[in-house]
């Protein structure tokens, strides 16, 4: 087992929550910190809740120093930050790149990201250019491994209400069949599993995840 510790940003996410979950049960897995802005009750013996400003360097630096690898799954919405698209972009933005410079200032081997199928820098869309900028600038980084991984719709239930997603969700999932494959609703739980399983393959360079990709290594 490697000592060091991994890493999360996000943990309070649908996906994060779920990778949280697959390290804490993973033997290979002896350390997790857990980067946070607000508190967050988690009682596990492996587990190191860091509480933060993404906004000063120092501090989320040195919470990265040190780690194997980082798992990084953090998202807003337009309603979490009322329609503010520069609040938008420090959450999207500025806290997963940041953590990507941070692993390769530090040495840090892995860096696996939640981004969007569709994610693209030149896109029209706020969102889908949004992720397109971060995999971009994620990608000039010098981190020995970076996994990228592109959901389209997500199935599981949240922590908070969105109930035009629980209606697409229930509608999307007998019609799944119809959607090219990366366009395919999937689990959360399965982006989670196959993130964690990419960990552990620690494949050099960059490498791009869509739906059938994940779904073969959960």
């Amino acid at each position: 087992m490697n000592p060091q510790p991994v890493a999360l940003i996000g943990a309070t996410g649908l996906i994060g929550s779920h990778i949280l979950d697959q390290l804490k049960n993973d033997t290979d897995i002896q350390s997790i910190r857990v980067l946070v802005r607000k508190p967050v009750e988690i009682n596990h013996p492996k587990v190191e809740v860091i509480r933060l400003d993404f906004a000063d360097p120092g501090a989320y630096r040195k919470a990265i120093a040190g780690c194997q690898a980082v798992f990084c799954a953090i998202g807003t919405t337009n309603a979490k930050v009322k329609g503010d698209k520069t609040a938008y972009r420090k959450v999207d933005y500025d806290i997963p790149v940041n953590a990507a410079r941070f692993c390769a200032e530090t040495g840090v081997q892995q860096f696996l990201l939640v981004s969007s199928v569709g994610a693209n820098s030149q896109s029209n869309n706020f969102y889908l250019k949004l992720k397109g900028e971060v995999e971009n600038e994620i990608s000039r980084l010098s981190i020995p491994s970076i996994a990228i991984f592109r959901p389209s719709m997500l199935l599981g239930k949240r922590n908070e209400s969105r109930p035009m997603e629980s209606i697409a969700q229930a509608i999307s999932k007998p019609l799944a069949f119809l959607f090219p494959s990366r366009y395919k609703p999937i689990a959360a739980a399965d982006v989670a599993r196959a993130m964690v399983a990419a960990g552990k393959q620690n494949h050099t360079g960059i490498r791009v995840y869509h739906y059938n990709e994940m779904i073969t290594m959960v």
